[in-house]
């Protein structure tokens, strides 16, 4: 599909632009829809763990098929970022944005009616290509809308407290639902908040020039499928072995399907990829190593939240309120990092320094035990809020830093789909990981130990490596941050 646009029809969009652009209670509105929709879709992966026993049990999902109701989400999400970037900038991103909203609201009020595993899984897909419509629209207009500098840092700054932040407030807001009404209501509250999204945005946001181009959907689809299978691989691994056929056919038909990827996108006349984004050594290193990080942190929060609730006894309430440091330090870290300290030191310093911090939170959650109490978890929380809010702010800049207006769409899309399909990628190594350990676990009892606390020693013997594992994720980031990063000031104080 080809979409032309006049010169003249883009003068008046880009005049009409500039002009909301100059009012700076425009400006407000606009970022405080951005930052509202980056709420939604982040949260969203989040918001359904303090919720998964009780999706588990009233739906019947086994527990390897469980992390599927993250995985639905964040595949497609993170699958489709790219072409829902290129969506925005052929049709317009005020456009793209909105329709995003739209499918955004429309699945999740579905997904809270389902009366089956089959169908939430099928409704957290369409929440995730909602999410994948609307998102790189958002943050290419937070581009584009504030010059780079300290205008634009102190917007990163928000924009990446409200990324990273709203995963940990979406295990509180979980754990408040589903305690008080029902597990449903992570879906269906995303409903009001996205129908007021709707309302300002139509109001407030600017439409942005539309460009000549096609959609890239053979690069859409082996993206997409291509992660899924890796994924799909990884989760019957985690129950069949590795050298179950099916395991081994998913992975086989996920390297394929990726190489078909990269050789569409090298000839593709509009890719949703432009490999040229991938040339910039800063940029794609700071892209890897987000990756690696949020790989690690999804794994934390999964195996964290099913910690909490089945060994120490916590309710979906508490559970939600025991992450309540972590989002506090998470928030304080990303404004101290995007006000001060990213104008003050290196980034590859601060990036490293931060992930380094959240790695040590991970290491000491290797120790956890059935008879670990919240001090130690809490400990562990500290670390990990403290070093990813350091660390995100420059590692977005990196990421985004000198990308041409033509590419902010694509440059923002990559940003949100490394993250998304890391997480979900992440998740799926780490339940393999803790499928293996906790079956031999369960293989060699404890002799005296009743069936609950062999269960429990079971899971806890296998959350240990699965945290193992995730702070291995970031001790990889600390080392590809380290040589390939090369060592500046993010952003200069006076530009």
């Amino acid at each position: 599909m080809t979409v032309t646009v006049t010169r003249d029809t883009a003068a008046r969009q880009e005049r009409g632009s500039r002009l909301r652009r100059s009012s700076p209670s425009s400006q407000t509105l606009i970022l405080f829809v951005i930052l509202t929709c980056q709420l939604m879709v982040v949260l969203d992966a989040t918001i359904v763990n303090v919720a998964l026993p009780d999706i588990q049990r009233a739906l019947h999902f086994s527990p390897a098929s469980l992390s599927w109701v993250l995985n639905a989400y964040t595949l497609t999400f993170g699958g489709l970022l790219l072409l829902g970037a290129r969506a925005g900038d052929i049709l317009g991103r005020r456009r793209t944005f909105l329709t995003g909203i739209g499918v955004f609201i429309v699945a999740s009020l579905v997904g809270g009616f389902a009366p089956s595993g089959g169908f939430l899984l099928a409704a957290r897909a369409a929440q995730g290509i909602g999410g994948a419509i609307a998102a790189p629209s958002a943050l290419a207009l937070l581009t584009t809308m504030f010059s780079e500098g300290r205008e634009r840092m102190r917007a990163l700054g928000l924009y990446t407290a409200v990324s990273i932040g709203g995963s940990a407030v979406g295990l509180v807001v979980g754990g408040m639902l589903t305690q008080w009404v029902s597990w449903r209501w992570v879906l269906f509250v995303n409903v009001p908040i996205g129908i007021g999204v709707l309302a300002v945005g139509r109001a407030v946001l600017p439409e942005t020039p539309r460009h000549e181009g096609r959609f890239d959907l053979p690069g859409a689809l082996t993206s997409t499928f291509g992660m899924g299978s890796l994924v799909y691989g990884f989760v019957r691994a985690a129950t069949d072995g590795w050298s179950d056929a099916l395991s081994v056919t998913a992975f086989v038909a996920g390297v394929v399907l990726l190489v078909g990827f990269v050789h569409i996108e090298r000839h593709a006349p509009s890719p949703i990829t432009p490999l040229r984004l991938l040339t910039d050594r800063n940029r794609s290193s700071a892209n890897a190593a987000r990756g690696l990080l949020v790989a690690g942190m999804f794994g934390m929060f999964f195996f964290m939240t099913q910690f909490l609730q089945d060994v120490l006894g916590y309710s979906p309430l508490k559970t939600g309120i025991a992450f309540l440091p972590l989002t506090a330090t998470l928030f304080a870290a990303s404004q101290l990092s995007s006000r001060l300290l990213v104008h003050k030191v290196s980034a590859k310093l601060l990036i490293a320094g931060g992930i380094t911090l959240s790695a040590v939170g991970l290491l000491l959650l290797t120790q956890l035990s059935a008879s670990t109490g919240y001090p130690e978890v809490l400990l562990s929380l500290l670390l990990v809020g403290a070093g990813n809010g350091s660390a995100f702010v420059p590692l977005t800049s990196a990421a985004l830093v000198g990308v041409a207006p033509a590419d902010a769409g694509a440059a923002s899309g990559l940003v949100n789909a490394v993250q998304q399909v890391g997480g979900a990628l992440g998740v799926a190594v780490l339940v393999t990981i803790f499928g293996s350990a906790s079956r031999h676990a369960a293989s060699h009892p404890q002799p005296g130990w009743n069936a609950l606390q062999q269960a429990h020693h079971a899971f806890v013997y296998g959350a240990d490596r699965a945290f193992l594992a995730s702070a291995m994720f970031l001790v990889a980031a600390i080392a590809l941050i380290a040589i390939a990063l090369q060592t500046h000031t993010a952003v200069s104080a006076d530009r």
